[in-house]
């Protein structure tokens, strides 16, 4: 039986209240915008990483094209996260239109890893809930965030290690959920090796690209391993 879409978000939840008010702080402090601008960039935009970026650009004064081409870059993962939906979203009817929209790293996590059922319109409908849960964390963080940094000063050093922490308790699920440690070990070395021969720009891509590459690469052999054997015994 399927956990409630309120635990099954808990560690989003965690993860989302902190890394929103750090969003928020850098928005009030570093932009002359309204504090009212977080919450609203959480609403319409809500893109994490990309939305502290986006920040960062307009305090060095980039122009919007700038900023928009740099959070399409960022977020081009999404494209992946998407195709590999599409048979879940499938027949979603109004729900499918925001389940896309929603859709980010962590949610991401969330809907592959559960434990799902046969009623397909069902767990569309928790899928529903859980995208809307951590949206609706991430914008509660921002808003918040965005008031302390008009209304009060203080040291948030270190506030930015809970992504990681929130990114190590995902993995930890998603292991769980596969049983299979190969692709957590080609990720860290895809990210060791591009740490040790790529400058810090091209990093995260390069490991992206890597992790990529060697996963379909396995993905091929296992299909065709399965394929073989089903002609053998067919």
């Amino acid at each position: 039986m399927n956990r409630s879409a309120f635990q099954l978000t808990l560690p989003i939840l965690f993860g989302y209240l902190p890394l929103g008010m750090a969003f928020g702080v850098l928005f009030s402090t570093q932009l002359n915008f309204p504090w009212w601008g977080a919450p609203l960039m959480g609403v319409l935009i809500y893109a994490g990483a990309g939305q502290i970026l986006a920040v960062s650009l307009l305090a060095a004064n980039a122009g919007l094209l700038e900023v928009f081409v740099a959070m399409f870059v960022l977020n081009a993962r999404h494209l992946f996260y998407g195709l590999s939906l599409l048979g879940q979203f499938r027949g979603a009817g109004w729900r499918k239109p925001y389940l896309i929209f929603g859709l980010t790293d962590e949610t991401y996590s969330v809907l592959t890893s559960r434990k799902r059922s046969a009623d397909t319109r069902r767990e569309q409908s928790v899928d529903l809930k859980i995208t809307a849960f951590n949206q609706c964390y991430w914008v509660v963080g921002c808003t918040v965030g965005a008031l302390l940094g008009e209304n009060v000063a203080f040291d948030s050093t270190g506030i930015e290690f809970a992504l990681v922490a929130l990114f190590i308790v995902l993995t930890i699920e998603q292991y769980k959920a596969l049983g299979d440690g190969f692709p957590i070990w080609v990720g860290a070395a895809a990210a060791g090796l591009a740490l040790a021969v790529l400058p810090v720009t091209h990093q995260l891509v390069g490991a992206i690209v890597i992790v990529t590459l060697i996963l379909l690469v396995q993905y091929r052999r296992v299909r065709s391993a399965t394929t073989g054997e089903e002609g053998y015994y067919g």
